[in-house]
């Protein structure tokens, strides 16, 4: 990496930095596309299969413990939530927590009514900016995540992976998975490159993320 290289992304780290560190606020849980939000902030949604790890990332990002709902129950989050960042700026950005998919026991008409409103979601959200698709690294992708893929490619919404629970695998393995998730991302037309690596507990690669909402707010 270049100096000059370097210098962007320290910048757009603090920009990141600075953009997180003020308050976010929940603003609403919408279980239907009337009950959408008035459009127009930039906005970036998190998606993925139930526990992994979605709403504590959401929680670490944002520095708050509780804004976004934990549970050890798979499949509870059944609202498309919405959160303001920052809070009482209607400048801001929306942060958008899709409920989570790929849960073995739901009946497949919460599974059509799942697809539908998330079919709905992406297709009507102009000011959608990225959709952070996050997967656990210690199973890497999975065939809901490829279904999920595959939804967005469809949409063309620009969606980038972000792996989970970092700290859980031993280092190779997450070499192993980071390797692989790369190569799933070639096969799909609207996914960025870029593979993001996480851990909520430690912090890892937060940074990174609060830096592409950064600089996407802007682009």
């Amino acid at each position: 990496m270049s100096d000059q290289d370097e210098q962007e992304r320290a910048a757009l780290v603090e920009a990141g930095r600075l953009l997180f560190s003020r308050p976010t606020e929940f603003l609403k849980g919408v279980v239907n596309v009337e009950g959408l939000p008035p459009g127009g902030r930039p906005e970036f949604a998190f998606a993925g299969r139930s526990n992994v790890g979605k709403s504590s990332l959401i929680n670490a990002l944002t520095r708050h413990n509780n804004l976004a709902r934990t549970s050890n129950t798979p499949g509870r989050t059944q609202e498309i939530n919405f959160f303001g960042l920052p809070a009482g700026d209607p400048d801001g950005v929306y942060l958008v927590d899709l409920p989570g998919y790929g849960y073995a026991r739901e009946s497949k008409s919460k599974v059509r009514t799942w697809t539908n409103l998330i079919t709905k979601y992406l297709a009507g959200r102009a000011a959608l900016r990225r959709v952070f698709v996050l997967v656990d690294s210690r199973h890497g992708v999975k065939a809901n995540d490829e279904e999920i893929f595959d939804l967005m490619d469809t949409a063309a919404v620009s969606y980038q992976v972000v792996l989970t629970k970092a700290d859980k695998p031993k280092k190779d393995e997450l070499v192993k998975v980071i390797a692989s998730t790369e190569a799933a991302m070639r096969r799909h037309v609207a996914a960025h490159p870029q593979v993001l690596v996480t851990a909520s507990k430690t912090g890892l690669g937060l940074e990174d993320v609060r830096a592409e909402v950064a600089f996407l707010r802007d682009y």
